[in-house]
C-alpha cells in the first residue's frame, strides 16, 4: 500500500487536494517506468500482467475516483487523465486492462443505491479491481444485450455469454450487462468465483494481447438483490457516463502515442544510422530524421491538448451535473463533443505516430528484439473500440447546427 493512502486506501483528511494529485502522479510515473521495463516481453511472449495488476491494488491507485464522501481521494478529470496516459505510455494493456474498473465507478456514483455505493466504494478502498462484461456478438446492431436477468423460484439468476471481457482474469468481480426482465437494463456485481461463472482466456488480437479481454459465461448464477444496479431511463438520460469511457480510451491512445514517440528518439539516439551522402555524423544530425521527430512530437502533444480541454470541459460538466444545475443536459453534451474530438486526435496520433517511428530506424528497427511494432499493433488493436467516422460527424453536427450529441455510451 502506498504511503499516501491510509487505513485501506482512505485518504488524510489534513492532506490537501494539490497534495494528493502530486502524489497520485508520482505513483503513476513510477508504475509507468515499471511497466515499460517489461512490456515488450509480456507482448511477445504473451503474458499476461498478474504482478503488475496486483502492484496497482495494493498501491490504492485504483480508488482514485472513489467520492471524498466515501474516504476517496475523487480526483479531477484532468488529472485522472494524465495519470491513465502515464500508465498507457508504460504498458497500455495494463491501462486497458483497468478501464472497466472505473467506469463500473462512475456506473455505481450514477445509478447505485447508497448502500451499494458504501459496500463497492469499501471494496475498492480495499483493493479490489472490477472489471466488466457488455459486447456480445449476438444482435443487430453493436451495443445489443441478450443476456437477461431474471427470477426463477424467487431467486435471480443471470444467463449469458460475453465477449471482450477485459480483465476479467486480473479481477475480483465483473460488472455484468444484461437485460431485465422487468423491462430496461440492468449491470449486475458479480464475483468471478462464484459457481456458474466461466472465464476463458481466448482473447486473440493482434494488439493489446494482454488485456484479458476474453469470453465470459455465466450458467443461471445465483444473484442476490443488492447486487443489481437498475439503469433507469436507459439511452433517455444523458450522463458523464459515455464522455468518461471515451476519455479513458483517448488517454490510452495518448498514451501509445508518447510512448512511440520516446522509443523514437531513444532508438535515434543510440542505434539508428544515416546514409553516407547524408553529410552528417549520425541520426541525431540527420534533417530527415529532426522533421520525422518533431512532427511526431508535434502530433502527440496536439492530441495531449485537446485531451485536456476535454477532461477539462467533462470535470466542469459532471460537478454541475451532481450539483443540479439546470444546464446540466446542455454543458454534458458540449463535453463529450469536446472528447470526441479529443478521441478521434488521439487516434490519429497513436497510429500515425507508432508507424512513423520505423521512418528513423530503417529495417533494423524493425527486428523482433526491440518488438518496437507492438505499438502500432496496440494502437491500431485499441482504436477499433469506437469507429471516430462518427465522432467527427458528432463533432461536425455541433458547429455547423447546434445539436448535441446522442444520448449513448459511444460519443
Amino acid at each position: 500500500m502506498s504511503a499516501y493512502f491510509k487505513d485501506k486506501g482512505r485518504v488524510d483528511p489534513a492532506e490537501s487536494c494539490t497534495e494528493k494529485i502530486t502524489a497520485l502522479l508520482a505513483l503513476a510515473e513510477e508504475f509507468r517506468l515499471r511497466f515499460a521495463a517489461g512490456a515488450p516481453q509480456r507482448d511477445r511472449q504473451r503474458l499476461l500482467p498478474h504482478e503488475e495488476m496486483l502492484a496497482l491494488r495494493r498501491s490504492g491507485l485504483l480508488a482514485m475516483r472513489v467520492p471524498r464522501e466515501y474516504g476517496g481521494p475523487e480526483i479531477d478529470m484532468v488529472s485522472f487523465s494524465r495519470i491513465i496516459r502515464l500508465l498507457a505510455a508504460g504498458d497500455p494493456n495494463i491501462a486497458q486492462g483497468i478501464a472497466p474498473h472505473f467506469t463500473n465507478l462512475e456506473k455505481l456514483r450514477i445509478y447505485g443505491t447508497p448502500a451499494q455505493q458504501k459496500v463497492y466504494f469499501d471494496l475498492v478502498l480495499e483493493g479490489c479491481l472490477m472489471s466488466n462484461a457488455a459486447a456480445e456478438r449476438e444482435g443487430a446492431f453493436i451495443g445489443d444485450v441478450s443476456t437477461l436477468l431474471f427470477r426463477e423460484n424467487g431467486v435471480w439468476r443471470l444467463r449469458g455469454n460475453k465477449y471482450y471481457s477485459t480483465g476479467s482474469l486480473f479481477s475480483s468481480i465483473i460488472l455484468v450487462t444484461a437485460a431485465h426482465e422487468e423491462g430496461g437494463r440492468a449491470a449486475i456485481f458479480v464475483p468471478v468465483d462464484r459457481p456458474g461463472v466461466t472465464v476463458a482466456d481466448d482473447w486473440d488480437g493482434m494488439g493489446q494481447r494482454t488485456t484479458a479481454s476474453g469470453t465470459t459465461a455465466f450458467a443461471d448464477v445465483e444473484i442476490a438483490e443488492e447486487e443489481i444496479l437498475r439503469i433507469p431511463a436507459y439511452g433517455d438520460r444523458r450522463t458523464h457516463e459515455g464522455g468518461f469511457a471515451q476519455l479513458i480510451h483517448a488517454s490510452i491512445d495518448a498514451g501509445i502515442a508518447r510512448a512511440a514517440l520516446e522509443d523514437a528518439c531513444e532508438y535515434g539516439r543510440t542505434s539508428a544510422r544515416v546514409l553516407r551522402e547524408s553529410g552528417v555524423r549520425g541520426a541525431i544530425e540527420d534533417p530527415y530524421v529532426l522533421h520525422t521527430v518533431g512532427e511526431m512530437a508535434i502530433i502527440t502533444h496536439g492530441a495531449e491538448s485537446l485531451l485536456e480541454r476535454g477532461a477539462a470541459l467533462l470535470e466542469n460538466a459532471v460537478r454541475v451535473a451532481f450539483a443540479g444545475g439546470a444546464d446540466a443536459d446542455r454543458l454534458l453534451g458540449e463535453a463529450s463533443v469536446a472528447v470526441a474530438e479529443a478521441k478521434y486526435a488521439t487516434t490519429e496520433a497513436a497510429i500515425k505516430v507508432s508507424e512513423m517511428i520505423f521512418r528513423i530506424g530503417g529495417a533494423s528497427a524493425t527486428s523482433a528484439r526491440l518488438n518496437l511494432d507492438r505499438h502500432w499493433r496496440n494502437a491500431r488493436t485499441h482504436t477499433t473500440h469506437d469507429p471516430v467516422a462518427y465522432k467527427a460527424r458528432a463533432v461536425g453536427d455541433f458547429y455547423l447546427n447546434g445539436a448535441l450529441p446522442p444520448i449513448n455510451t459511444k460519443i
